[in-house]
């Protein structure tokens, strides 16, 4: 299934009625789709869809899944992102994300600071990825008004027969050893190409 998402049919995109040409886990998630360009970050390179996944603690301050979610970009074309693009483009998107929310959660100017990402390829891929990357993210906290460090794994995976790649980004605060990690781990090992 072939989708060309342009800057004309962003307002077109229907997140509810988009069907997906993979399966994701959807039970236990909060999910929202939405047209790439990314309308905060319309830097970032792509054409295609974001698809979002957020643990259910993601927006609360005491749960040990705030903050911690993924999405997965299915992107027109056979892109190989390497550590440095990865670096730039989550820059771009956290960048986009905060300023979006600077006046809606009134934050103070002291505290915004650009958005730094470091990622590393490594040298082998975890399971069926083409590529893995692993980094930080060193970004404002929009929502408890401070700064916050996400860790973070990026995975690039080509379905057979699609010209399109899928890159997916999991995040959380918490450290890899943490329990929620199992379950971010587990929405990718879900993952599946269209058969």
């Amino acid at each position: 299934m072939a989708i060309n998402i342009g800057l004309q049919a962003q307002e077109k995109f229907d997140p509810v009625a988009w069907q997906a040409p993979y399966s994701l886990d959807l039970d236990g998630w909060g999910i929202e789709r939405f047209p790439i360009p990314i309308d905060f970050a319309p830097k970032i390179p792509y054409k295609g869809v974001e698809d979002v996944r957020f643990t259910t603690g993601w927006s609360k301050p005491e749960s040990d899944e705030y903050w911690s979610y993924a999405f997965l970009w299915y992107v027109e074309g056979q892109q190989a992102p390497d550590a440095k693009t990865i670096e730039n483009n989550l820059a771009m998107y956290f960048d986009g994300l905060v300023n979006r929310n600077i006046e809606k959660r009134a934050l103070p100017k002291e505290l915004i600071k650009k958005t730094k990402a470091q990622f590393k390829k490594l040298d082998e891929p975890q399971g069926e990825d083409e590529s893995t990357f692993t980094g930080t993210i060193q970004m404002v906290d929009y929502m408890a008004k401070k700064p916050m460090i996400l860790h973070a794994t990026v995975h690039l995976k080509k379905c057979s027969g699609a010209d399109h790649t899928i890159i997916f980004h999991q995040f959380s605060p918490q450290q890899r050893t943490a329990p929620v990690w199992t379950k971010l781990n587990g929405l990718w090992d879900s993952f599946r190409c269209a058969q």
